[in-house]
């Protein structure tokens, strides 16, 4: 088969995959262009992270340059009401890689699966450019995320980034540091490809060691702030200790934690 012919057969499978898990949702997705839109997403975008017009998540007039440059700014809307929205900004044409900045949905509607709606629509708008790679980041302790972006979606932890963005003042991550893994998704890998179509979950696998995460570090942020930091420095320290002694991060399954493998295990050096 030539290589044109499988992007094609790729990029019609991913267009079929983000079309049905919209359908699932109830929901429409598509691309927000122009200031009016764009400053829909700003105020959706603010609205979920508890930010205010003057501590905005995005700059507006940024959002516009963003738009302006094509980049990705789309929004999912059920019953005609903006419920989900979602950035990428172009990383350098030679990684041929979408860094996904941020994305959100309303809370009424996490667990409904729109945010997954949501990723596919941004991997095959990604493919239709010739990008074979979204990148991103979370916070590591939150375990329904860990497992939404490895399991769910078959994303590959690549690096772990303590306090990345310094202190943050949103409702979600005042008063913690702003520690984020950061991952990629290789959008043309066949697990992946097969994982999507089946809409399925990445298999939990044997490693070498495992690091736990709290299941809900968001309610014990607000139930018990110290011990939540101190799951903070406990993960940190032994995330970036395995890391860098060449372990990589496998899998993960809720309950147990993060799965690793050391490169050693491997008969590497």
């Amino acid at each position: 088969m030539s290589e044109e012919r499988q992007h094609d057969e790729v990029l019609q499978q991913a267009t079929t995959d983000a079309e049905r898990a919209a359908e699932l949702t109830g929901a429409v997705i598509r691309e927000m262009s122009g200031a009016a839109e764009e400053a829909q997403v700003i105020d959706l975008l603010d609205h979920i992270w508890g930010r205010s017009k003057e501590n905005s998540v995005l700059p507006k007039e940024f959002l516009r340059v963003l738009g302006k440059t094509g980049n990705y700014i789309a929004g999912a809307f059920v019953a005609g009401e903006l419920i989900g929205a979602s950035l990428g900004l172009h990383s350098s044409p030679e990684r041929r890689t979408l860094h996904s900045h941020i994305s959100g949905v309303t809370s009424n509607l996490v667990g409904k699966s729109v945010g997954y709606a949501l990723k596919l629509h941004q991997r095959a708008w990604a493919l239709s450019r010739g990008i074979d790679t979204i990148e991103w980041t979370y916070d590591p302790l939150i375990s329904r995320n860990a497992n939404f972006n490895i399991r769910k979606l078959g994303a590959t932890p690549v690096e772990y980034l303590e306090n990345f963005y310094g202190p943050m003042t949103d409702s979600i991550n005042a008063g913690d540091s702003s520690d984020r893994l950061l991952v990629r998704w290789h959008l043309r890998d066949p697990a992946v490809l097969a994982l999507l179509a089946q809409d399925s979950r990445v298999p939990v696998p044997s490693g070498s060691s495992t690091v736990a995460i709290p299941d809900d570090i968001e309610a014990m942020r607000t139930s018990d702030p110290e011990q939540a930091k101190q799951w903070r420095l406990s993960v940190r320290e032994q995330l970036t200790n395995l890391l860098s002694a060449g372990g990589q991060i496998i899998g993960f399954e809720r309950g147990t934690g993060y799965i690793l493998d050391q490169a050693s295990d491997k008969g590497e050096k």
